[in-house]
């Protein structure tokens, strides 16, 4: 626990020197302020899409838009320090990560907690997420500007369905899940049955490959974009976690723009994410058929059993322990 309270100390007075050194950096870009986004996905991943194709056009008056794919700007989990430290303006950053600094974020990482798009939406805008929001920006220099859909994330394996049908959480017993390193993940990937493996997303494509891994979790548009389904067999429709990420911009550079370049920006970012997740629920309608024809098995296991499961996993752990109390409630409350 110290660690992580030193560490967060730390950043918290980076980020409070950039917000004095914004002015200058802006000073010295008058025309345009440049907006470096380092993302782990594809550039051909609907978030990318959507933000180089919605958000940066509704900016470019006054940015200019530098998008960096495939983690090639900074490596997957330091986005949000490379933020904080000043050498980055903008990522897309997950619930996870985000616990890794504010154990009471896990609580939009846990399984079968959200209940849809629409309601992470929902949950997003409502007032129980503003002291969220605030501490991360106070204590990270982060600003979260608006909630991108991911998908429903599936349990995606190299074994035939023959080989193994995965009906329960007894049967991922042994399997080794590709999960992020964070804590949270890997609570979840726990939680699920599984043997969890910390890997960065870029590696995970040879791990399947390899057989370094068993497989992985995550929505069918990812698997068809990252072409997981060339070294896979099955997925297991768990709908485990309705996945989630946040545009995330730097809290020095938005105090120095204007008040109107402020609600562009926001605007901008909400307007990105609604066009990502319109075509990210619109993929997933689609992706079954195209993943059968792949000659994968695509079935639905017990999902009863694995909500019950998962959810009792949670239940006096440390992550339900830093959660506000009345937060999961109105959360709840928000998907009737």
């Amino acid at each position: 626990m110290t660690l992580k309270l030193t560490r967060r100390m730390a950043l918290s007075t980076a980020a409070a020197a950039l917000m004095s050194a914004g002015a200058a950096f802006a000073a010295s870009h008058s025309d345009k302020v440049t907006l470096r986004m380092s993302t782990p996905a594809s550039e051909t991943d609907q978030r990318s899409i959507a933000l180089a194709e919605v958000f940066a056009p509704e900016v470019a008056e006054f940015t200019t838009y530098e998008p960096h794919y495939n983690g090639s700007l900074i490596a997957q989990g330091s986005e949000l320090e490379a933020i904080a430290s000043g050498d980055l303006e903008m990522s897309i950053t997950s619930a996870q990560e985000l616990a890794t600094f504010f154990p009471e974020f896990s609580i939009f990482a846990t399984g079968y907690v959200h209940q849809s798009a629409e309601h992470q939406v929902a949950v997003f805008n409502d007032e129980l997420m503003e002291p969220f929001k605030q501490k991360v920006e106070d204590e990270l220099g982060v600003k979260l500007l608006a909630v991108m859909y991911l998908g429903k994330r599936h349990v995606n394996l190299r074994q035939t369905k023959d080989e193994l049908t995965v009906m329960t959480p007894d049967d991922l017993a042994g399997v080794n899940l590709r999960m992020p390193g964070t804590d949270a993940w890997q609570f979840l990937g726990k939680a699920l049955g599984a043997n969890p493996t910390p890997m960065a997303f870029t590696e995970i494509y040879t791990a399947l490959q390899t057989g370094s891994v068993d497989g992985q979790d995550n929505p069918l548009p990812t698997v068809v974009d990252a072409k997981f389904y060339e070294v896979t067999n099955q997925v297991a429709l768990t709908a485990h976690l309705v996945d989630l990420n946040y545009v995330a911009f730097s809290k020095a550079v938005w105090d120095d723009l204007s008040a109107e370049q402020q609600q562009q920006v926001e605007a901008a970012a909400v307007a990105a994410a609604d066009s990502a997740r319109a075509r990210q629920l619109e993929l997933e309608s689609e992706l079954v058929s195209f993943l059968e024809g792949e000659g994968m098995a695509i079935y639905e296991p017990d999902l009863a059993a694995f909500r019950s499961h998962v959810q009792e996993q949670y239940v006096g752990s440390e992550f339900a322990a830093s959660w506000p109390e009345g937060v999961l409630d109105k959360i709840n409350a928000l998907g009737n």
